[in-house]
């Protein structure tokens, strides 16, 4: 049986379809099972703790007349409040455990689709290596531009301190 306690659940659940975790696509299909898993038993602990609190608040029915004088002396429980706030814990569980379902792969992935996908993000891969390779390269050059400018300037401001000529003379050959 239930135990009627009042349960404060937190039910706010991330659902990442595109996960950045590094450790693959059966990883993160995992960690949505398991927190499919976690919210289906919230949902089951969110009903079984409202039928005991609500057990456990509601008037008892009256058999006779005997019974309808007992209760008119008991104080009044909070009933309305209860089913309103267990109502809405439950429906955003149920909302959260869809939005679970609907971010697992559908069964309309196949192993022929799979290779596809993967197919694809190799050649996106192979251009983004292109492209780096591209400006790596342009980088070195303009580091090569950059290096020799400043070894000119170096050695205009060694001429000019050591009191030679400012124009650049030919090596002797």
């Amino acid at each position: 049986m239930c135990a009627a306690k009042r349960v404060t659940c937190d039910t706010s659940l991330r659902c990442d379809a595109f996960g950045g975790n590094g450790k693959g696509e059966r990883a993160n299909m995992a960690d949505r099972l398991t927190q499919l898993q976690d919210a289906v038993n919230s949902l089951a602990d969110q009903f079984c703790n409202a039928i005991g609190v609500l057990q456990q608040c509601a008037p008892p029915a009256s058999f006779s007349n005997i019974q309808t004088a007992i209760n008119k002396d008991q104080p009044s429980n909070p009933t309305e409040e209860y089913a309103q706030l267990f109502a809405a814990l439950i429906a955003r569980t149920a909302k959260d455990v869809d939005v679970l379902i609907d971010s697992l792969p559908s069964e309309e992935s196949t192993a022929a689709l799979q290779a596809a996908s993967l197919r694809q993000l190799e050649e996106e891969n192979q251009e983004a290596a292109a492209r780096l390779e591209e400006v790596v390269y342009r980088g070195d050059l303009l580091l090569e531009k950059i290096q020799s400018a400043l070894a000119d300037i170096a050695q205009s401001q060694l001429r000019t301190r050591s009191g030679a000529p400012s124009q650049a003379t030919a090596p002797d050959s």
